[in-house]
């Protein structure tokens, strides 16, 4: 804490080569994987039934796969769903089988190797499971939700998922350029851009699925780290205009450095909520809190190390920074 009660000397602008090529290396990674493997898009882009189930016990996922693969659907994807008594089995869009069929289906499945119990326990139980997909109660499985999504409006999400991150990155442009100047709206979006395509790339590098809420999770990235690339740059341009003397270069890492306890103590208490949710929030905001996580550590770094650089290269100037005088002001001030 004594750390955060003075302020520090960093040199973070004397790093920015090798922030640069660490930045270059994950995002080439990223694109190479995006390339190759692609994003493991969900239902809400690719289409497809999702069916929640809920077992009386504990049951072994593998032993649900091998059931729901004996009767058809070897592509199926087979999850907990929070606990290891709730399943999660999601399915391509099928054009054949509508989702209350495929539902069916898989009901008929999962409730074969209890069909004996139920039949020795009492007769009208396994009719009873039969006629209402297990909904009643009275089932070793019960079906809890069926969710279609088709092909369509997957491929509609997936171009307005799309056009939200190029219309929020254009509005941050256009707001930053009035706000402060045209090189730090750059410097902006340059961090932005790079925060979205690492974490990405993280998901295509590490097969996760990519959802609805990550994408969301990613606008909520991009606000976050503008938010902490804006109170760094208000910074910037006071100190440019408070220090008489000191190189551009100078003035953004006293303004770094006097920013940085409150970009570290911000973080930090975002980082805690976001692992709580990573640890207790279950299987539904695994993939939304993942995202933020590795989103908000990228834009802490970004907002540091990529654009402020980026502001360097293109050539900010003390003068570039001085409020623009009025012509006849001086004449106006007169008696």
């Amino acid at each position: 804490m004594y750390f955060l009660k003075r302020e520090p000397r960093i040199d973070f602008l004397g790093r920015r080569g090798l922030a640069g090529i660490v930045s270059a290396v994950l995002i080439v990674i990223g694109i190479v994987s995006l390339g190759v493997r692609g994003l493991a898009f969900g239902i809400d882009f690719t289409g497809g039934t999702l069916v929640e189930v809920a077992y009386e016990e504990s049951v072994e996922a593998s032993s649900v796969r091998d059931l729901i693969a004996n009767a058809g659907f070897e592509s199926a994807l087979v999850q907990y769903f929070g606990t290891s008594k709730d399943i999660l089995v999601r399915l391509p869009a099928s054009a054949i089988e509508n989702a209350a069929q495929v539902s069916s289906r898989i009901m008929v499945a999962l409730r074969s190797p209890y069909k004996e119990t139920l039949v020795t326990a009492a007769s009208g139980d396994l009719q009873q499971c039969l006629s209402d997909n297990g909904t009643s109660g009275r089932c070793a499985v019960q079906m809890r939700r069926v969710e279609f999504v088709g092909p369509q409006v997957g491929e509609e999400l997936t171009e307005k998922g799309g056009l939200a991150m190029l219309y929020a990155l254009l509005g941050i442009l256009i707001y930053v350029s009035w706000r402060f100047e045209w090189r730090f709206a750059i410097g902006a979006v340059a961090a932005l851009v790079h925060d979205v395509l690492i974490t990405v790339g993280v998901f295509s590098v590490l097969g996760l699925e990519f959802s609805l809420p990550v994408l969301a999770a990613i606008l909520a990235i991009i606000g976050y780290s503008l938010n902490d690339t804006i109170v760094v740059f208000d910074r910037v341009r006071e100190n440019f205009r408070k220090m008489r003397r000191g190189t551009p270069t100078e003035i953004m890492n006293t303004s770094v450095n006097q920013t940085l306890s409150r970009t570290i103590l911000t973080s930090l208490t975002t980082l805690l909520v976001v692992l709580t949710l990573l640890i207790i929030g279950g299987e539904v905001i695994n993939g939304f809190a993942t995202a933020l996580l590795v989103g908000v550590l990228i834009g802490t770094y970004s907002s540091i190390f990529i654009a402020n650089p980026t502001v360097l290269v293109l050539g900010i100037s003390r003068e570039d920074m001085l409020p623009v005088k009025k012509e006849g002001a001086e004449a106006d001030a007169l008696p």
